[in-house]
């Protein structure tokens, strides 16, 4: 009898902002190409896309990331089936209305749980790792996979293991411990200790039966969840009323850290969670002089640095050290050794009332990107980017009026009733208050400058009449 297939559900739902600029609500680091040419999540995708071991993958994210999500799967000609969670309420409910999806499909569904937003370097190991800890699923675990430390990290929560549970290099769990001081840590390493990766495997029931007894509220609210979910655009959308029912808690505390039914694989794979800027230039190549540079980057005796720039050219000279990173309307400075207090700044960012705490210059929408090139007083220009086949909403703006310079394709423009065909370095202007629409009807990604005018410029002075992405 051939074995079960594992049914991944990738966690792709946070917001990073430990590893702002790059990383911001509007664009979180799942989506980010971070640590190689691909983002992250489109790495997890590719580390389960082997045929013979997984099956088609579930991706639980947030409402705003629904199309980045659809988007890099196709891009990977990946089919998978995007759930969406009403609002962030912590790994605990997300796995728990995961593992309720995926048994509503399969009542025997064993079930991956990955963090989108993790790196993982081998995944020849990483999949004998999930075979291991398979035979452990069928004895009523619940496996997480175990790291050996290769420092005394304050960042990580520990696992102390147990006893042998088979050849394979699974464990019973003895404890999961929180996140040690660095004595704790080195404590830790000394014992044996592993890092907790917060990566899972299981049987859908299991983790639910015990997830009743752990944490009724959660396993009833994540239940109800996906049963009043709707299908919407493709999308599954869990019930809002019912999810925001759920505790928000992480899933260690819910329950790994109470079950007796934990597991442990000892996995030899490289692992991160990229968890802060440190931990990037971690898992980076180096070169010579022990720096992870990205992007238009010129170092004069520096050393052990991490230095990433978008666009501008970054320079460094006789730094040690230091984590570098410049965007197109932010720059960080920071010691290696401070990185985890990133999060904190952006919270006082947000709290002054800095856009850039958030919103990335370079916005990203489902019919292609557009980014701010200037403003000013009563203008605004941007450029904007449509794919292949895509449109904007049927708009109208009550303060503004707008004029498109096609610089690159063909654009199809709705100006009230009539509609415009705009080539290559021809232009239209859209009067205050005109009902209007930009479409791309070529093969090519459509390129436009647009130069807004008027006495109010906010995004929020959009009225859509008609919208295929459905939004307000």
């Amino acid at each position: 009898m051939a074995e079960p297939k594992i049914v991944p559900i990738l966690l792709a739902g946070g917001s990073g902002t430990r590893l702002w600029p790059v990383s911001r609500d509007a664009m979180p680091k799942q989506f980010l190409p971070l640590v190689g040419e691909r983002s992250t999540f489109q790495q997890a995708l590719t580390r389960v896309s082997d045929p013979d071991l997984f099956a088609p993958p579930i991706v639980l994210t947030a409402h705003k990331f629904r199309f980045f999500a659809r988007a890099q799967a196709e891009e990977l000609g990946i089919d998978a089936t995007i759930v969406l969670e009403p609002q962030r309420r912590d790994s605990g409910p997300a796995i728990a209305a995961g593992a309720a999806f995926a048994r509503h499909a399969d009542p025997e569904a064993l079930v991956l749980v990955l963090a989108a937003d993790h790196v993982i370097q081998d995944a020849a190991l990483f999949r004998t790792a999930c075979r291991a800890g398979r035979e452990a699923t069928a004895k009523g675990y619940l496996v997480t996979f175990g790291i050996p430390p290769t420092a005394p990290k304050t960042s990580y929560g520990y696992i102390k293991v147990g006893r042998p549970l088979g050849p394979d290099s699974c464990y019973a769990v003895e404890t999961f411990v929180e996140k040690p001081d660095a004595e704790t840590a080195a404590r830790y390493v000394a014992a044996g200790y592993l890092w907790n990766s917060g990566n899972f495997l299981f049987r859908a029931d299991t983790l639910l039966v015990e997830l009743a007894s752990w944490a009724p509220a959660m396993a009833q609210a994540a239940a109800t969840a996906v049963t009043r979910a709707k299908v919407d655009l493709g999308f599954v959308r869990l019930d809002f009323e019912a999810f925001a029912q759920a505790p928000q808690q992480s899933i260690d505390y819910a329950l790994m850290e109470k079950t007796t039914r934990a597991a442990v694989v000892e996995s030899r794979f490289r692992w991160s969670d990229i968890g802060n800027w440190d931990a990037v230039f971690t898992a980076a190549a180096a070169d010579d002089a022990g720096n992870a540079l990205f992007g238009p980057v010129a170092t004069f005796d520096v050393k052990d640095c991490l230095i990433r720039a978008e666009r501008h050219l970054t320079v460094a000279l006789g730094v040690r050290d230091l984590l570098i990173v410049t965007t197109p309307d932010a720059v960080l400075v920071l010691p290696r050794t401070r990185a985890e207090e990133v999060k904190s700044v952006v919270a006082t960012l947000k709290a002054q009332g800095h856009s850039e705490a958030t919103e990335h210059r370079h916005s990203w929408r489902p019919w292609g990107h557009a980014d701010r090139v200037d403003l000013g007083d009563r203008f605004q220009v941007k450029r904007l980017v449509v794919s292949p086949g895509a449109q904007l909403s049927l708009q109208r703006h009550f303060h503004r009026a707008e004029h498109w310079v096609v610089v690159r394709g063909t654009a199809e423009v709705t100006i009230g009733d009539a509609r415009h065909i705009v080539h290559e370095n021809e232009s239209i202007f859209i009067p205050i208050g005109t009902v209007h629409r930009l479409a791309n009807p070529g093969r090519i990604p459509l390129e436009v400058i647009e130069v807004q005018t008027g006495s109010y410029l906010g995004e929020d002075d959009i009225v859509r009449l008609e919208d295929k992405y459905q939004r307000s």
